[in-house]
């Protein structure tokens, strides 16, 4: 078997349904009552948002996103908005968490992230999210960052860049590593599967350190700094390993 098939065969064995059928749309059909009543008429839209709508889903470690998209003439504060949904879930026994932007919850076995967001104007896909780490807010267009993602011919690259990441307890955000693979891999030819994730592990021990990664909805948002150095060092010294190791086996199951 060469490297390639198996490397393929991993990403056919993780392969996620994302059809009407899949988990992702089952617990959005299952909680979007509970979020009606929550938001009411100020409620836009409840879609998927994370790896399910960008096509970087595997079946394994794969938390759900759900991103609350309200009405931009919502009066409530980003906080309340936030701390409203928490209380809202709580009070509906889903013994949430709260996390960044998102809230944590349990739905059939699936973790599912609610991200709660509200619109700036009426006609964009551009949001203000509350940042619950810091107090503060921030800008983002979700349908922006599925466009760049989905459309980047990184899919496979990306795929398993994050099972590699998940089988090694890496500290490495989605949106950050898949940014990263793309930049990794921009000058690179599509071909072979193997010889570009080499790539992106070469890139990690090389650049990843000190590349600067914004959010290409809103430059002021740093996606590199969420980590710190000591945890990016950690990615490295990973990526060394993995660039050591004499078969695949060793880098990904």
């Amino acid at each position: 078997m060469t490297a390639d098939q198996y490397l393929y065969q991993i990403l056919s064995r993780e392969a996620v349904d994302s059809g009407p059928h899949s988990p992702a749309r089952g617990c959005q059909a299952l909680l979007l009552p509970i979020i009606q009543q929550w938001a009411g008429n100020q409620l836009a839209g409840v879609a998927p948002s994370g790896s399910f709508a960008k096509g970087t889903a595997n079946a394994s470690g794969t938390d759900i996103d759900l991103f609350i998209s309200l009405k931009s003439d919502t009066t409530n504060t980003l906080r309340e908005i936030y701390d409203g949904l928490f209380e809202w879930m709580r009070n509906h026994q889903f013994s949430p968490r709260r996390q960044n932007v998102s809230i944590g919850v349990k739905v059939g076995g699936f973790d599912v992230d609610l991200v709660p967001g509200k619109r700036q104007d009426p006609l964009s896909g551009d949001h203000s999210l509350f940042r619950n780490r810091t107090g503060t807010w921030t800008k983002t267009n979700v349908a922006t960052h599925i466009g760049l993602v989905s459309g980047s011919g990184r899919l496979d690259e990306i795929r398993i860049l994050k099972l590699w990441r998940n089988q090694k307890r890496l500290d490495f955000p989605s949106f950050y590593l898949e940014l990263t693979v793309i930049e990794a891999l921009r000058t690179v030819y599509y071909g072979s599967l193997s010889a570009n994730v080499w790539m992106v592990f070469e890139y990690l021990r090389d650049s990843f350190m000190t590349a600067r990664v914004q959010d290409p909805a809103n430059t002021n948002n740093i996606l590199s700094d969420e980590l710190t150095q000591e945890a990016k060092m950690t990615i490295k010294r990973t990526a060394i390993q993995a660039l050591s190791a004499q078969h695949w086996e060793e880098i990904v199951t």
